[in-house]
């Protein structure tokens, strides 16, 4: 990005798109290069506009947000950043697109201040969106079965104890120098850390690495968070 964030919006409810681009458009820092209504516009509006971040509804009637998100992070070397829409925040339909490749989700009901920082925070990469909601959908739909060895379900990955350490409070929804100030870290080697995980779990950012963690039983979505 150069100061500005690229953004294309999706969403086959022109009304749901107008209202996005007045909200958006008004920000200094963000730009909406592109409209569609359906999910199969996605991969002409990304080759066209080159957006950092796609701003999607996750059900459309001909291919949905989970398809395109997919589509997109299968196809693309560096795909843009998917922040999905829904009208409620336990939808399976979310988890599924979370899993696809998607970074984040948006309640269509957010305030205008909150669909502005959510697109900051996908676009930036260095927090997670809704960590609890994340939980709450790995716990509902059931992906992870914890049990006694669940903790070393990630073991082939081979991270460290930090690393280890620092995944969990990625998924508690820390940026890195917050992580660097509960570790007595500088933000750097939290941010080496990071990257590390991520390359360990072949994961493109921070959501699909919590995922990956709940799913397997390295972090256990029925326990609450210290």
């Amino acid at each position: 990005m150069d100061g500005v964030i690229g953004l294309v919006l999706v969403d086959d409810e022109e009304l749901v798109r107008a209202g996005l681009r007045a909200i958006l458009d008004a920000e200094p820092d963000i730009e909406v290069r592109g409209e569609g209504a359906d999910g199969s516009e996605v991969p002409g509006l990304v080759r066209r506009h080159r957006p950092d971040v796609v701003l999607m509804d996750v059900r459309m009637p001909d291919v949905d947000g989970i398809a395109a998100t997919r589509h997109l992070v299968s196809t693309m070397d560096h795909p843009p950043r998917v922040l999905v829409l829904t009208t409620f925040g336990n939808d399976g339909h979310v988890y599924d697109a979370l899993a696809a490749g998607a970074t984040g989700f948006l309640l269509k009901r957010a305030r205008p201040v909150e669909i502005v920082q959510a697109v900051r925070t996908v676009a930036a990469g260095e927090s997670l969106l809704f960590p609890v909601a994340v939980r709450d959908l790995v716990a509902t739909r059931g992906r992870c079965q914890p049990g006694p060895g669940g903790g070393d379900a990630l073991r082939g990955a081979g991270l460290t104890e930090r690393e280890g350490e620092v995944l969990r409070w990625v998924a508690r929804g820390l940026s890195n120098a917050e992580i660097a100030r509960e570790l007595v870290l500088g933000v750097e080697t939290v941010k080496t850390h990071v990257g590390n995980v991520l390359a360990k779990l072949d994961a493109r950012d921070r959501t699909q690495a919590v995922v990956r963690a709940y799913e397997s039983g390295f972090i256990d979505p029925f326990r609450p968070a210290d």
